[in-house]
């Protein structure tokens, strides 16, 4: 079935359903809507909570970031090998979660008065990480196969390391976790593509 992603032209919370179709090798199309159309046409009004992203697969269309994600990962078997990973991979990604919402926050206020304090906290926030890694052997979070839970990890740190290249010095799991899976050969070749290097954060922040 055609796969189709409508989201706007910066990683944003989109950034992570590219990712899993990319190191799947998974193809599909890719519709950008710009903010002057977003204002202008009547896709707004046609969503059915009023954002973005879009996800087709053939007749069933999804909103909502995670929904698509976690139909992803149950389609392309990023979900564990039974009910008991698939627990821990909710688990990990839920945290993985409270984490970006604190990370969002920080990248869309007005001024960098919050940078400090969050930095200040981030070592706390993914420290748990860090013994997860070290629990498994730095392999991945839980059991033996990439699964949707690494696929955000992955790109949560890879943005923190332009918020603050040293932020993962004291973390020698996530480094070789991080550095273990960009190597990976279909996300090695995206994340060093023009389409990754040239597509903002957010509105404003390149990488």
């Amino acid at each position: 079935m055609s796969l189709t992603l409508t989201y706007f032209p910066v990683r944003g919370r989109a950034e992570v359903i590219r990712v899993m179709l990319k190191d799947q090798g998974a193809e599909f199309d890719e519709k950008v809507i710009t903010m002057e159309m977003w204002k202008e046409s009547t896709l707004k009004a046609s969503c059915l909570f009023g954002q973005l992203p879009i996800f087709e697969d053939g007749d069933l269309t999804l909103y909502q970031t995670n929904a698509i994600r976690r139909h992803l990962a149950r389609k392309l078997g990023l979900y564990g090998k039974d009910q008991r990973e698939a627990a821990l991979i909710d688990m990990m990604d839920e945290a993985i979660q409270d984490l970006l919402n604190k990370y969002i926050k920080l990248m869309f206020e007005k001024d960098d008065s919050g940078k400090e304090g969050y930095l200040k906290a981030l070592p706390t926030d993914l420290k748990p990480f860090e013994k997860t890694l070290s629990g498994n052997k730095g392999s991945f979070l839980v059991g033996d196969k990439i699964s949707l839970a690494d696929y955000a990890l992955v790109i949560l740190l890879i943005h923190h390391q332009v918020l603050s290249p040293p932020c993962l010095h004291a973390f020698p799991s996530l480094q070789s976790y991080l550095k273990r899976l960009c190597a990976r050969p279909n996300l090695h070749a995206y994340f060093h593509s023009d389409d990754f290097k040239n597509r903002p954060i957010i509105p404003g922040k390149r990488t």
